[in-house]
This record gives C-alpha cells, sequence and structure tokens, in this order.
C-alpha cells in the first residue's frame, strides 16, 4: 500500500489533538457515532475477535446513572460532555468467533478458559477503543478519554449481567480549547523503543 494521509489529517489525528475536558454545546449525531463505529470495526483484533462492546452514555437518564461512578476530579467534564462513551469488553467474545473467524474453530481457543478469553477481551477491546478515538477524531470529534472512575459501579449500572466490563470511559464531542495549556512532554523514541 503506496498511500500516505496528508500532513493535515495527521495533525487532526494525532499532532493538533489534545484530551478535552471542556465542551461547546453541540450535539454529537447517531450518525457520526456510526461512523466512526463503522471505521473501528474494520481495524486488526487477533483472530477478528472484535470483543469490544460501547454504551454511548447521552440521556440525562443514562448521565444520571454514571454520576455515582465518577470521581470528583471527572464529573463536571462528563456532565457536561454531549456523549460519554463506556468502552467495555464481552468476556464471551468467542461465540460470535464461527461467524466472525470461519476458517478455524477459533472458539474452541478460548471456550473454558476464563483466563485467556479475559485477556484477549482486554487486550483487542483496548485496541478496538483506540481505533475507535482515531476515526472520532478523524470524523471531527474530540476525545476526553480518562480513568477515575468505579468500575464495579458502572458494570452495576450498565453491564448487570457480568458478561460486559468496563474498561475506560471517554468523552465525545465538540472541545472547547480556550485556556487549554501547553501540551505535555512525550517520551522521545530513543528513550522507549529499541530495533533489533
Amino acid at each position: 500500500m503506496d498511500v500516505r494521509v496528508t500532513d493535515k489529517d495527521l495533525d487532526i489525528i494525532f499532532r493538533d489533538a489534545r484530551t478535552l475536558r471542556r465542551w461547546i454545546d453541540r450535539p454529537v449525531s447517531d450518525e457520526n457515532l456510526r461512523a466512526a463505529y463503522d471505521l473501528m470495526k474494520l481495524a486488526p483484533t487477533s483472530a477478528n475477535c472484535s470483543p469490544a462492546r460501547i454504551v454511548f452514555v447521552r440521556s440525562p437518564e443514562a448521565k444520571a446513572r454514571l454520576k455515582p461512578s465518577l470521581s470528583a476530579g471527572n464529573m463536571e467534564q462528563t456532565m457536561t460532555a454531549p456523549v460519554t462513551a463506556i468502552f467495555a469488553y464481552d468476556l464471551l467474545f468467542y461465540d460470535h468467533l464461527p461467524r466472525l473467524f470461519p476458517q478455524a474453530d477459533a472458539r474452541s481457543w478460548f471456550a473454558g478458559n476464563a483466563k485467556t478469553a479475559e485477556v484477549t477481551a482486554l487486550r483487542n477491546g483496548s485496541l478496538q477503543a483506540g481505533y475507535f478515538m482515531l476515526a472520532a477524531r478523524a470524523l471531527g470529534l474530540d476525545c476526553g478519554p480518562m480513568s477515575g472512575f468505579d468500575n464495579a459501579k458502572v458494570d452495576a449500572a450498565f453491564f448487570p449481567d457480568g458478561r460486559v466490563k468496563s474498561n475506560f470511559l471517554c468523552n465525545l464531542g465538540y472541545g472547547d480549547r480556550t485556556g487549554l495549556p501547553p501540551r505535555n512532554p512525550r517520551l522521545t523514541f530513543e528513550e522507549t523503543c529499541a530495533i533489533a
């Protein structure tokens, strides 16, 4: 593949993208959420396992269910965000593998092996959440991913059957960049990478 996105595209997705905490009063459409999902689902996961599950919290009722799980420092940014995505993973993702990966009996790799299934679900669900955020940025949305919440409370409120577990939250919308501080430093290639 000898195709490259433009520098402007890279600015939107990476260089100028920031974790936003303040939001302008502009709704996020269902179409934008679907479009980001439709891009995310095309990116790779091991054996096409696709364990990510997402709840888009938007209604006042859903926000009220989410609120008790939030740390004080994340309360305002989440309650004012147009949408908060609960990125989660399905512990029984492998039930879909006969359809998603028909070239092998991949379901048997995980059924009856809860530890391997959970590690695979968390890893690949995290990848999918990252893909979603890149897709959302490419479509013009800002993202505010965060920890700082009580997973058990989120799971009780949104995934009471125990099959799906929350991973992290991400506020989505159109960010207010007024007064945004400079980007924090990042580690260099030399500090973090080796070529063997």
